[in-house]
């Protein structure tokens, strides 16, 4: 029996008979995944995968997603059991920039052991960073200074929000708001996921930056500090915006002109890809 007559019994066209798969060269996928593995190693597939799509790589997910576990990269999501649900206040999404800002503390140590704390500071509308002060000690007097620097070049919020540290019941800081015509709402007690947006994006700047490298001085950190938030500010997607940068989100709304937003520093060894390969962007 020939070959043709043996395919028309089964019905199988001669060309699939004599099909041969061609496999497709991933190695630029590797390379990029490779790359971006390195520059975020907290960063998952999804946050990957609109990057590339953002550095206009048009690769399917499934593909991309294949290549992805089989360089081991996928991270394993460890969740904390967490309590029933308490009542809480709302936490209301602002419809423009400058309305309100949420700020919070955070600690770290240096490679010495010396303690130092940040003060980071968001625009809730954009989930835009726009601060992180990096020092030993930040007193009320200390947290006014900075705000007046940001007012500086940001403009006025209409409000800020807080836990009720020490430093923000101060009363420098409750002076310094009458002055300012600042309303200062404060969270109640024990009730962090009431300033849920600043407690995520703290999350975040302790594991893409305290977590993963060890200080040497407060000159360090300030430097990495910087310019981890131009690229969180300019290159990495939020899933809370619709996969767009915040500048990106301020862009789409038309609002990037009349709001400045933090800028990078001049100096190519302040950038992050830099900092974290060794090699300028």
């Amino acid at each position: 029996m020939s070959l043709r007559q043996a395919c028309l019994l089964f019905s199988l066209s001669t060309s699939v008979f004599y099909y041969q798969a061609k496999r497709k060269n991933d190695d630029e996928i590797i390379e990029q995944l490779s790359k971006l593995a390195d520059l975020h190693r907290t960063w998952g597939f999804w946050m990957m995968y609109h990057r590339l799509r953002k550095l206009q790589y048009i690769w399917n997910h499934k593909r991309v997603y294949r290549i992805y576990t089989n360089m081991r990269l996928n991270l394993r999501n460890k969740r904390k059991k967490r309590l029933a649900a308490r009542v809480k206040m709302p936490l209301l999404c602002p419809i423009g920039p400058n309305i309100t800002w949420s700020l919070d503390f955070m600690h770290d140590t240096l490679a010495s052991g010396k303690t130092i704390r940040t003060l980071n500071i968001i625009d809730d509308f954009s989930r835009e960073a726009l601060s992180i002060s990096v020092d030993t000690s930040l007193p009320a007097q200390r947290v006014v200074r900075e705000l007046e620097n940001l007012i500086e070049w940001r403009g006025k919020p209409e409000k800020i929000r807080s836990d009720n540290g020490p430093e923000f019941v101060a009363e420098a800081i409750r002076v310094w708001c009458e002055d300012k015509g600042i309303e200062w709402e404060f969270i109640q007690p024990g009730k962090p996921t009431q300033n849920s947006l600043i407690e995520r994006f703290n999350r975040t700047f302790r594991q893409d930056v305290l977590d993963s490298y060890m200080f040497e001085s407060l000159k360090e950190i300030r430097k990495y500090a910087n310019a981890w938030v131009w690229m969180y500010n300019n290159e990495r997607p939020h899933s809370s915006l619709g996969q767009l940068t915040p500048t990106e989100f301020l862009l789409k709304y038309g609002k990037l002109s009349e709001f400045p937003t933090f800028q990078q520093d001049n100096n190519s060894n302040s950038d992050w890809n830099f900092l974290v390969l060794d090699v300028a962007s």
